[in-house]
């Protein structure tokens, strides 16, 4: 009983070092850790930490060798854990991979919603601004991750294709909530077909997927805080021109 209690204090110890760690680092896939209140939540909290880890190390790899060329030894040692550790959290790489995806999207989200939720009744276009400001900074931050999400997911397979639809789809609700302010704000807006939400969110992609493909290692980050600007005017262009629909066959 006494080396089970002994056992379970350093546990909690060592999660209280690690999340200390974690806030100075400001990780994405960190951020879902914490803190355990009570021992309870000591186990959870050190399996927390290992996925995270195994996130970041999967994270990296696929950032720097690409996904087709990634090895679980590679995710392994980059995580600092043992295969068996590996293989009690994943079934194999694609299953890796795709909860890294997921994780690394629903924290990204999470932040983002965290930035406009502090925000003092802002208008539409400063809630356009902040979105899309802390999402390109999410990528500066982790540069690795942003290959993960623009790059790499289109050839990881048809799980982390069907995992990439869910998170677009959340994206596209995401500006469908904005555009319904806007029309408060601006009553002569007409309303946006889906498909244009759907090829807004595409747009922004494929944009800051050009930044991270034309930048070198070296000045990913700032080029990626820097297209700030360029995505709010692309966003604002398409949220406010005239949806007028394209009939299926021109007159003449």
């Amino acid at each position: 009983m006494r080396k089970r209690f002994r056992l379970q204090t350093v546990r909690f110890r060592l999660g209280r070092c690690y999340l200390a760690r974690v806030a100075a680092k400001r990780s994405l896939f960190l951020q879902s850790v914490h803190a355990p209140r009570d021992w309870d939540d000591v186990r959870a909290t050190a399996t927390s930490i290992v996925r995270a880890r195994i996130f970041e190390g999967m994270a990296s790899v696929v950032g720097e060798r690409g996904y087709a060329a990634t090895t679980i030894s590679d995710v392994v040692r980059a995580a600092s854990i043992s295969r068996r550790t590996f293989y009690e959290h994943f079934q194999d790489k694609e299953d890796c991979f795709v909860e890294t995806y997921r994780t690394g999207c629903e924290n990204g989200i999470a932040q983002i919603d965290a930035a406009l939720r502090s925000l003092d009744e802002p208008d539409w276009r400063t809630r356009l601004w902040v979105s899309l400001e802390t999402y390109v900074s999410i990528l500066a931050a982790e540069p690795h991750f942003a290959r993960v999400l623009l790059i790499e997911v289109l050839g990881a397979g048809p799980r982390a294709l069907a995992m990439r639809e869910r998170i677009l789809a959340i994206y596209v609700e995401h500006y469908r909530g904005l555009y319904a302010l806007a029309q408060q704000e601006q009553p002569e807006l007409p309303d946006i077909p889906d498909d244009f939400l759907r090829a807004l969110v595409g747009g922004i992609a494929e944009l800051v997927q050009q930044c991270v493909l034309e930048s070198s290692a070296d000045e990913v980050s700032e080029r990626l805080r820097e297209l700030t600007p360029a995505l709010v005017s692309f966003a604002t262009a398409v949220l406010t021109s005239r949806h007028d629909t394209v009939p299926s066959r021109a007159a003449g």
